[in-house]
């Protein structure tokens, strides 16, 4: 990936996103020529010249101090997510930056038990550019419209922009849509490097003018935490809590599980999935002895 055209584009809509007002600068009237704070108006948040930040935005952080980075996301007002992506790119724009050290292409043995041994909630293993690595019964029952096309391997970025089952599966597919972008991008922030990335990246923007727009939002996601909607065509629909643990001995990978709030209907409705999928591995069985 051109990393100074990133610089460039994340910058420049994080100060469009940004008015004067937001940022506590008075205004004075008349048609502004540009959505969002001018240049100027963020060196002036960010404590530095005209011509320091004109450079920066144009792609030149490489050998930034911290001190300047944090200044300009305070100027910025940047989220966390995007605050550590300011500094994944200066990073990448370092003469000395290297790949990062290779993520883990396959789960271990012992993580697929301790997936296994988690009956009761949907969970999974995914590395950053979403590729589901290994999966409970549960997490695959409750993806089955993700599965439906390909049964061994599942891209949820790929499932997302590519598959018209995914409109099936999730009730807000915008928010689903956007979200998988925003951890695409925030991965692609701190592994620049990573060749696969940047080819599924490449596919997505050729093949899908939905992925396209929403790349050039340049949006960034920590997600640890949170609900998600799912609509399964044999349950019905599923607001689920998730939490987002990264696997510290395997690096790069996340395992995500799902579950249900105490009382509720979606509750019944994951005790329900599991009478499913046992009946629907029970079928399964039965047609391969056949």
């Amino acid at each position: 990936m051109d990393n100074r055209h990133e610089i460039r584009e994340f910058l420049a809509t994080r100060r469009a996103k940004l008015t004067p007002d937001q940022a506590g600068l008075p205004t004075f009237g008349g048609t502004r020529r540009v959505p969002g704070l001018r240049r100027e108006e963020v060196a002036l948040l960010a404590g530095v010249s005209v011509e320091y930040y004109t450079k920066l935005e144009r792609g030149s952080l490489g050998g930034v101090s911290e001190s300047v980075l944090e200044s300009l996301a305070g100027a910025l007002q940047l989220n966390e997510a995007e605050r550590e992506h300011l500094h994944n790119l200066a990073r990448a724009a370092s003469p000395s930056a290297r790949p990062r050290r290779k993520p883990s292409e396959a789960v271990t043995p012992s993580i697929q038990r301790l997936l296994d041994s988690m009956v009761g909630v949907p969970a999974f293993v995914r590395n950053g550019r979403l590729d589901v690595l290994a999966i409970n019964g549960l997490g695959r029952a409750l993806y089955s419209e993700a599965y439906a096309q390909n049964p061994d391997t599942v891209n949820l970025a790929r499932f997302n922009f590519l598959d018209p089952r995914s409109h099936i599966l999730y009730p807000d597919w915008d928010k689903a849509a956007s979200t998988a972008v925003a951890i695409l991008h925030t991965e692609a922030g701190r592994d620049p490097f990573n060749k696969s990335l940047t080819e599924l990246i490449g596919e997505l923007s050729t093949r899908s003018e939905d992925f396209r727009a929403r790349w050039a939002q340049r949006n960034v996601r920590l997600h640890r935490g949170g609900y998600k909607d799912f609509h399964h065509p044999a349950i019905g629909d599923l607001h689920l809590a998730f939490d987002a643990l990264e696997l510290p001995n395997a690096p790069g990978l996340t395992l995500t599980a799902y579950s249900a709030d105490p009382g509720t209907p979606s509750e019944d409705g994951l005790r329900l999935l599991a009478t499913w999928a046992a009946t629907e591995t029970t079928t399964t069985s039965n047609k391969e002895n056949a």
